[in-house]
């Protein structure tokens, strides 16, 4: 090595789209105490509109555990990251090689470069904070993009001293500040204060403008679209209290997981009993203490991404009751936890792997049309005097109803302007930025995902010409595509399991060949895929989809005291195959022939029929 010092490359690696977001406080968020008294002085943007509440907290202990809460939901990060310290040994190397800095002085300078490269490795985005007449509430992403959160505190569990001035804004939402939280005791008389000054604080130290432009990813605005999607699609919702929460986390706990082995959560839902948890791969059962279930049909669904669940726990004590939302197996999931006047509602993407920004369900089912028009207007119109409404009290205001409303709510919570809050089955006006959002960067993820949807569009373009089912395996899906532009037809072919990701996948076209799926999938089998959920939806729409069902495999379970019976049941074609007997037990086997396909497909929904009548649960989703 040359005595001359060389030149460090500081250049960072292409960066994720972005959007720059001008932040500054007027000071720095922080608990002050002075004897028997404390203010919690949570200081706005002063970018956007002016939000005022300042009152006095009855419950100190419940608000400083709800804010716990939500601090472990935004530094959660559940992806799994190998050990790879290269990067870092090689720069430690250079840097003690080339200057005259200790090992200390190298790791020092070490974190700054990676804090000027790579800045979201290290921070926490701000809280989005909104005040409304009947409550204050925050909301936040976890680092992983995969959890979402709203805290919810009830204007009536603080006295207030002026009537609050609604809006959104932000919140500087550190490490010194939480630890500020930590300190909040219920013999003190603790004050909130939300506010561009945060109401006359009082401090010895001369006001610092605290100013920064944070570049905040597109997937993390897109999140947020994503779960107000979610939330509006229809789901079942089931009620547990708070031991039966206790008890699942308990065993999470206490249990290791194991590799290789199924690690999900699966609620058995049947109407009129309790709701009922499975932890796998352990096969414990835990019946929910909180009422029977509600809902019409019994079913089965599998969530994943469990452990997220432990961010809980420091709320829990104060918990009276939970309610639990489900959109289906591998499907988000959201948990509204109710703690008296604090509401906590946790939204959870259906893999921890999979963050809110990528879930592709999730846009087929969106209107294309985000702009909204009048619709969206005389709904804004209306928000902006009432700040919340549910749907009934906007039809009622607005004159919309029917798809007219609903496209207009939706564009709504498309551009940011609304978001829907499950715990209240209400819509309130929030502005996620002070600049209305660029849909055309946020509409799609990236160009082949644009191209999909172009190639969807065009009447022919896509087609599927066959759905295999493949029994213990999943659903092979063979498409057609034609790309004018290319003037090629290309044939992409995915498999898809029992919880719908794509377990395997190729196509002929040369971006494929060229890389797999490394850089993610082509053009084409996003097309396949979009068209396949679209015939999905036009299916659950038709009164009579029985009659193009050829090959299908239904799994049914009824549990008792010391297991559960199984049976399965597969049609092919003009055969019926039928499988039974103890879970984790050899089954027997019945293979029944019929003349035309159309008689055994008659008896194939017989069948399940008389399975449901006599209590089996339909568990296809395992």
């Amino acid at each position: 090595m040359s005595d001359e010092t060389p030149t460090t490359t500081e250049s960072p690696p292409e960066a994720a789209p972005a959007t720059t977001v001008p932040v500054a406080y007027e000071d720095a968020s922080r608990l002050l105490t002075s004897g028997g008294t404390a203010q919690l002085a949570l200081f706005s943007n002063v970018h956007r509109d002016p939000v005022r509440l300042d009152g006095v907290l009855k419950d100190p202990l419940r608000f400083r555990e709800a804010m716990a809460t939500l601090y472990a939901v935004v530094g959660s990060d559940y992806r799994y990251v190998p050990k790879d310290r290269t990067a870092y040994l090689a720069y430690l190397r250079v840097k003690r090689e080339s200057t005259t800095l200790n090992v200390r002085q190298s790791q020092q300078a070490f974190f700054e470069w990676a804090l000027r490269n790579d800045p979201l490795a290290f921070i926490l985005l701000d809280p989005v904070v909104t005040v409304h007449p009947d409550q204050v509430f925050f909301e936040v992403f976890s680092k992983d993009e995969g959890t979402y959160a709203k805290l919810g505190i009830d204007l009536g569990a603080i006295e207030l001293e002026h009537p609050p001035a609604c809006g959104t804004t932000n919140i500087d939402f550190s490490p010194a500040l939480f630890a500020g939280v930590e300190q909040m005791r219920s013999y003190r008389q603790t004050r909130l204060s939300v506010g561009k000054e945060a109401v006359a604080l009082t401090t010895t130290s001369a006001v610092k403008v605290l100013e920064k432009k944070v570049q905040v990813p597109d997937s993390w605005l897109r999140g947020f679209l994503q779960v107000q999607s979610a939330a509006a699609l229809p789901r079942d919702a089931f009620r547990l209290s708070a031991i039966d929460l206790y008890n699942l986390l308990r065993h999470l706990r206490m249990n290791g997981d194991r590799k290789g082995r199924r690690r999900g959560l699966r609620i058995e839902l049947i109407p009129g009993e309790p709701p009922r948890l499975v932890l796998e791969p352990w096969e414990t059962v835990l019946s929910s203490t909180a009422g029977p279930y509600r809902g019409k049909a019994s079913r089965v669904v599998r969530l994943w991404g469990r452990r997220r669940l432990l961010l809980l726990r420091r709320l829990l004590p104060f918990v009276e009751a939970i309610d639990v939302h489900v959109l289906g197996s591998g499907l988000p999931s959201f948990w509204v936890l109710r703690a008296g006047p604090v509401t906590l509602t946790l939204g959870l993407s259906g893999f921890t792997a999979t963050n809110w920004s990528q879930a592709v369900s999730f846009d087929l089912l969106l209107p294309r049309k985000v702009h909204g028009g009048e619709a969206l207007e005389r709904v804004l119109r209306h928000l902006a005097t009432v700040w919340v409404a549910d749907s009934k009290q906007l039809s009622s205001a607005t004159g919309l109803k029917g798809e007219a409303l609903v496209e207009g709510l939706q564009a709504g919570c498309q551009q940011g302007k609304l978001m829907y809050d499950v715990a209240g089955d209400v819509y309130r006006l929030r502005a996620l930025t002070e600049a209305p959002l660029d849909m055309g960067r946020l509409e799609y993820r990236n160009q082949r995902e644009r191209s999909a949807h172009d190639l969807l569009a065009r009447r022919g373009a896509v087609q599927i010409v066959s759905e295999n089912r493949i029994a213990g395996t999943g659903l092979e899906l063979t498409g057609k595509v034609m790309a004018a532009e290319d003037r090629r037809e290309y044939r992409p072919q995915m498999l898809l399991n029992d919880e719908g990701q794509v377990s395997k996948a190729e196509c002929t076209c040369t971006f494929f060949r060229k890389q797999g799926l490394k850089a993610g999938p082509c053009a084409h089998l996003v097309a396949l895929r979009l068209a396949y959920g679209e015939q999905e939806a036009r299916r659950a729409r038709e009164a009579g989809p029985r009659e193009g069902v050829t090959v299908e495999t239904r799994t049914y379970s009824r549990r008792d005291e010391e297991g559960a019976d199984v049976v399965q049941v597969t049609l092919d074609r003009s055969r019926l195959k039928l499988r039974w007997g103890r879970a984790g037990k050899a089954m027997r086997l019945q293979v029944l022939r019929f003349n035309t396909a159309d008689e055994a497909r008659a008896a194939y929904f017989a069948r399940l029929g008389d399975l449901g009548a006599r209590g089996y649960l339909d568990a296809t989703a395992e």
